[in-house]
């Protein structure tokens, strides 16, 4: 594939979303679509509150355009498409609800559960019906098991696991949108030499629409994501794995993501086991923040632990 078409994808879908961030964060603040900020969490996070939110809308937007523009209409551009934007609907419903009907939770978790399990069953079915491979390989070794029809549900837990983890990231400005560039752009690297061409655009695009959207979202941001660009992101993060058969260097290239939902899932097990925490708040990113950090060395120190998974991914993914 050429690298121009990497590299016009990238631009375009950057030049999109600072174009649309004008455009929607006042429509968003006169919508009063503002973030409701947690009071037991860093005291630094009240003056946040009533910042828009829901901008994951300019990404989702921006990555939507780009690769209609630049990539081909096959079986995989579906599965790219319907993992991004399937999930990000799920997040944008419970975002809306969560601002509109003013009910902290959004969605119910049952109801959550069942957008996500719908659009996951669906790609499912695309993957089935274009003979997708249902091997799977330990990277760094020539160690493949064939999961046959168990791949389906591994698939399911992929998606489920990778948004939940990509949510949880995104809790201080531009953090997400920093690490998620990068974890894309090792996969835009692992589906060029995949020959994996719309995984590859995909990846691009949304390397792109991230660097805009950090634009906006930047300390102090302008605009969040919430959930509606947080899902869209992880369900496209988790479909590119799939698409270039690196479903277990997700994990490792996803290694921001991976920490995060681990400090959650440890800090609960603790307190439900235990009574006790173990770190001041999850996920994780807080706790650095409760005990001194500026939120601008928090996001840059996280920035730079994702690009080395990211480098360590690309090692054993050659």
């Amino acid at each position: 594939m050429d690298v121009k078409v990497i590299l016009l994808s990238i631009g375009a879908s950057f030049m999109l979303a600072v174009l649309f961030g004008p455009l929607f964060i006042p429509l968003l603040r006169r919508l009063k679509f503002g973030q409701q900020i947690r009071t037991d969490g860093p005291q630094s996070h009240l003056k946040k509150s009533g910042t828009p939110t829901m901008g994951g809308i300019i990404i989702m937007l921006a990555v939507l355009l780009a690769f209609l523009k630049f990539s081909d209409k096959t079986s995989s551009f579906w599965v790219l498409l319907i993992a991004s934007l399937g999930f990000g609907l799920v997040g944008f419903l419970d975002d809306y609800i969560k601002i509109v009907f003013k009910r902290s939770l959004g969605l119910t978790a049952l109801q959550k559960l069942i957008g996500q399990l719908i659009f996951a069953v669906i790609l499912c079915v695309l993957l089935y019906q274009m003979g997708h491979s249902t091997v799977v390989g330990i990277p760094g070794t020539s160690v493949e098991f064939d999961f046959s029809w168990f791949y389906y549900p591994f698939v399911v837990i992929m998606l489920f696991a990778t948004t939940n983890a990509v949510n949880f990231t995104d809790g201080v400005d531009g953090l997400l949108a920093g690490t998620g560039a990068v974890a894309f752009t090792a996969f835009a690297i692992l589906a060029l030499h995949a020959s994996e061409h719309e995984s590859a655009i995909f990846s691009a695009t949304m390397i792109g629409a991230m660097l805009g959207f950090l634009v906006f979202n930047a300390h102090p941001a302008k605009v969040f994501m919430g959930d509606t660009g947080s899902l869209g992101i992880g369900g496209g993060m988790a479909a590119v794995a799939i698409l270039t058969k690196t479903e277990i260097l997700l994990v490792i290239i996803g290694g921001v993501f991976v920490l995060e939902m681990l400090s959650v899932i440890l800090q609960v097990g603790s307190f439900k086991l235990r009574g006790k925490r173990i770190f001041k708040m999850s996920p994780i990113h807080h706790h650095f923040e409760l005990s001194g950090w500026s939120e601008w060395k928090v996001v840059t120190s996280f920035w730079f632990v994702g690009i080395i998974f990211a480098a360590i991914g690309l090692l054993l993914g050659r």
